[in-house]
């Protein structure tokens, strides 16, 4: 299962089904079930009104116990204090402990397609912060890239991915997962 937003969930002429999450279950050969929504964050409902957390209770909770959750966000959180980001993600990551205690889990910190601004560090540290209290794997898409992922990758919003933009971000969630030995259990 992964939990995220618009990139996760996919968005503009990328629907979910081309997004990254949904093209690195493919070649992983895992059965996604993919939640969340665009605009929303650890702290930030969005437009939707939901948190990650909310997003998690609804849609995610009552399932039967996955092999594995990632949590895939934050970049929506930019206006939110790095104490608070921090503190939501490890709330959610004790929530997914104690609601499936054998799953293994893992969070992908925010994603920039172009550079990222000063503030995504400061995001970015606030979840691996989290993550590292929570003793789960956290995947760095702003590492070693730096947030460069190429030509034909990002939409004219300047934000979002292109189908090209998503095959390259599931490609890199493949090899990074698979560098951290998360692959499906046999």
């Amino acid at each position: 299962m992964i939990l995220g937003d618009s990139f996760t969930v996919g968005s503009g002429p990328v629907r979910a089904w081309d997004a990254y999450a949904a093209l690195a279950a493919r070649e992983l050969g895992w059965q996604p079930v993919i939640a969340g929504a665009s605009g929303t964050g650890y702290v930030n409902p969005g437009r939707v009104r939901r948190t990650f957390r909310q997003s998690f209770l609804r849609e995610l909770s009552w399932r039967p116990e996955p092999d594995l959750l990632l949590i895939s966000g934050g970049r929506n959180d930019r206006r939110i204090g790095a104490g608070r980001i921090r503190a939501a993600a490890v709330d959610l990551l004790e929530l997914a402990r104690r609601t499936w205690p054998d799953t293994r889990i893992a969070v992908i910190g925010p994603i920039w397609m172009t550079e990222a601004p000063g503030w995504a560090y400061r995001v970015r540290d606030a979840v691996a912060t989290a993550t590292d209290e929570a003793g789960v794997p956290f995947l760095d898409p702003l590492e070693p890239r730096g947030g460069r992922w190429g030509r034909g990758t990002v939409l004219p919003d300047r934000v979002h991915p292109t189908a090209t933009g998503h095959a390259r971000l599931a490609g890199w969630m493949t090899a990074t997962l698979r560098e951290y030995g998360i692959e499906p259990r046999g």
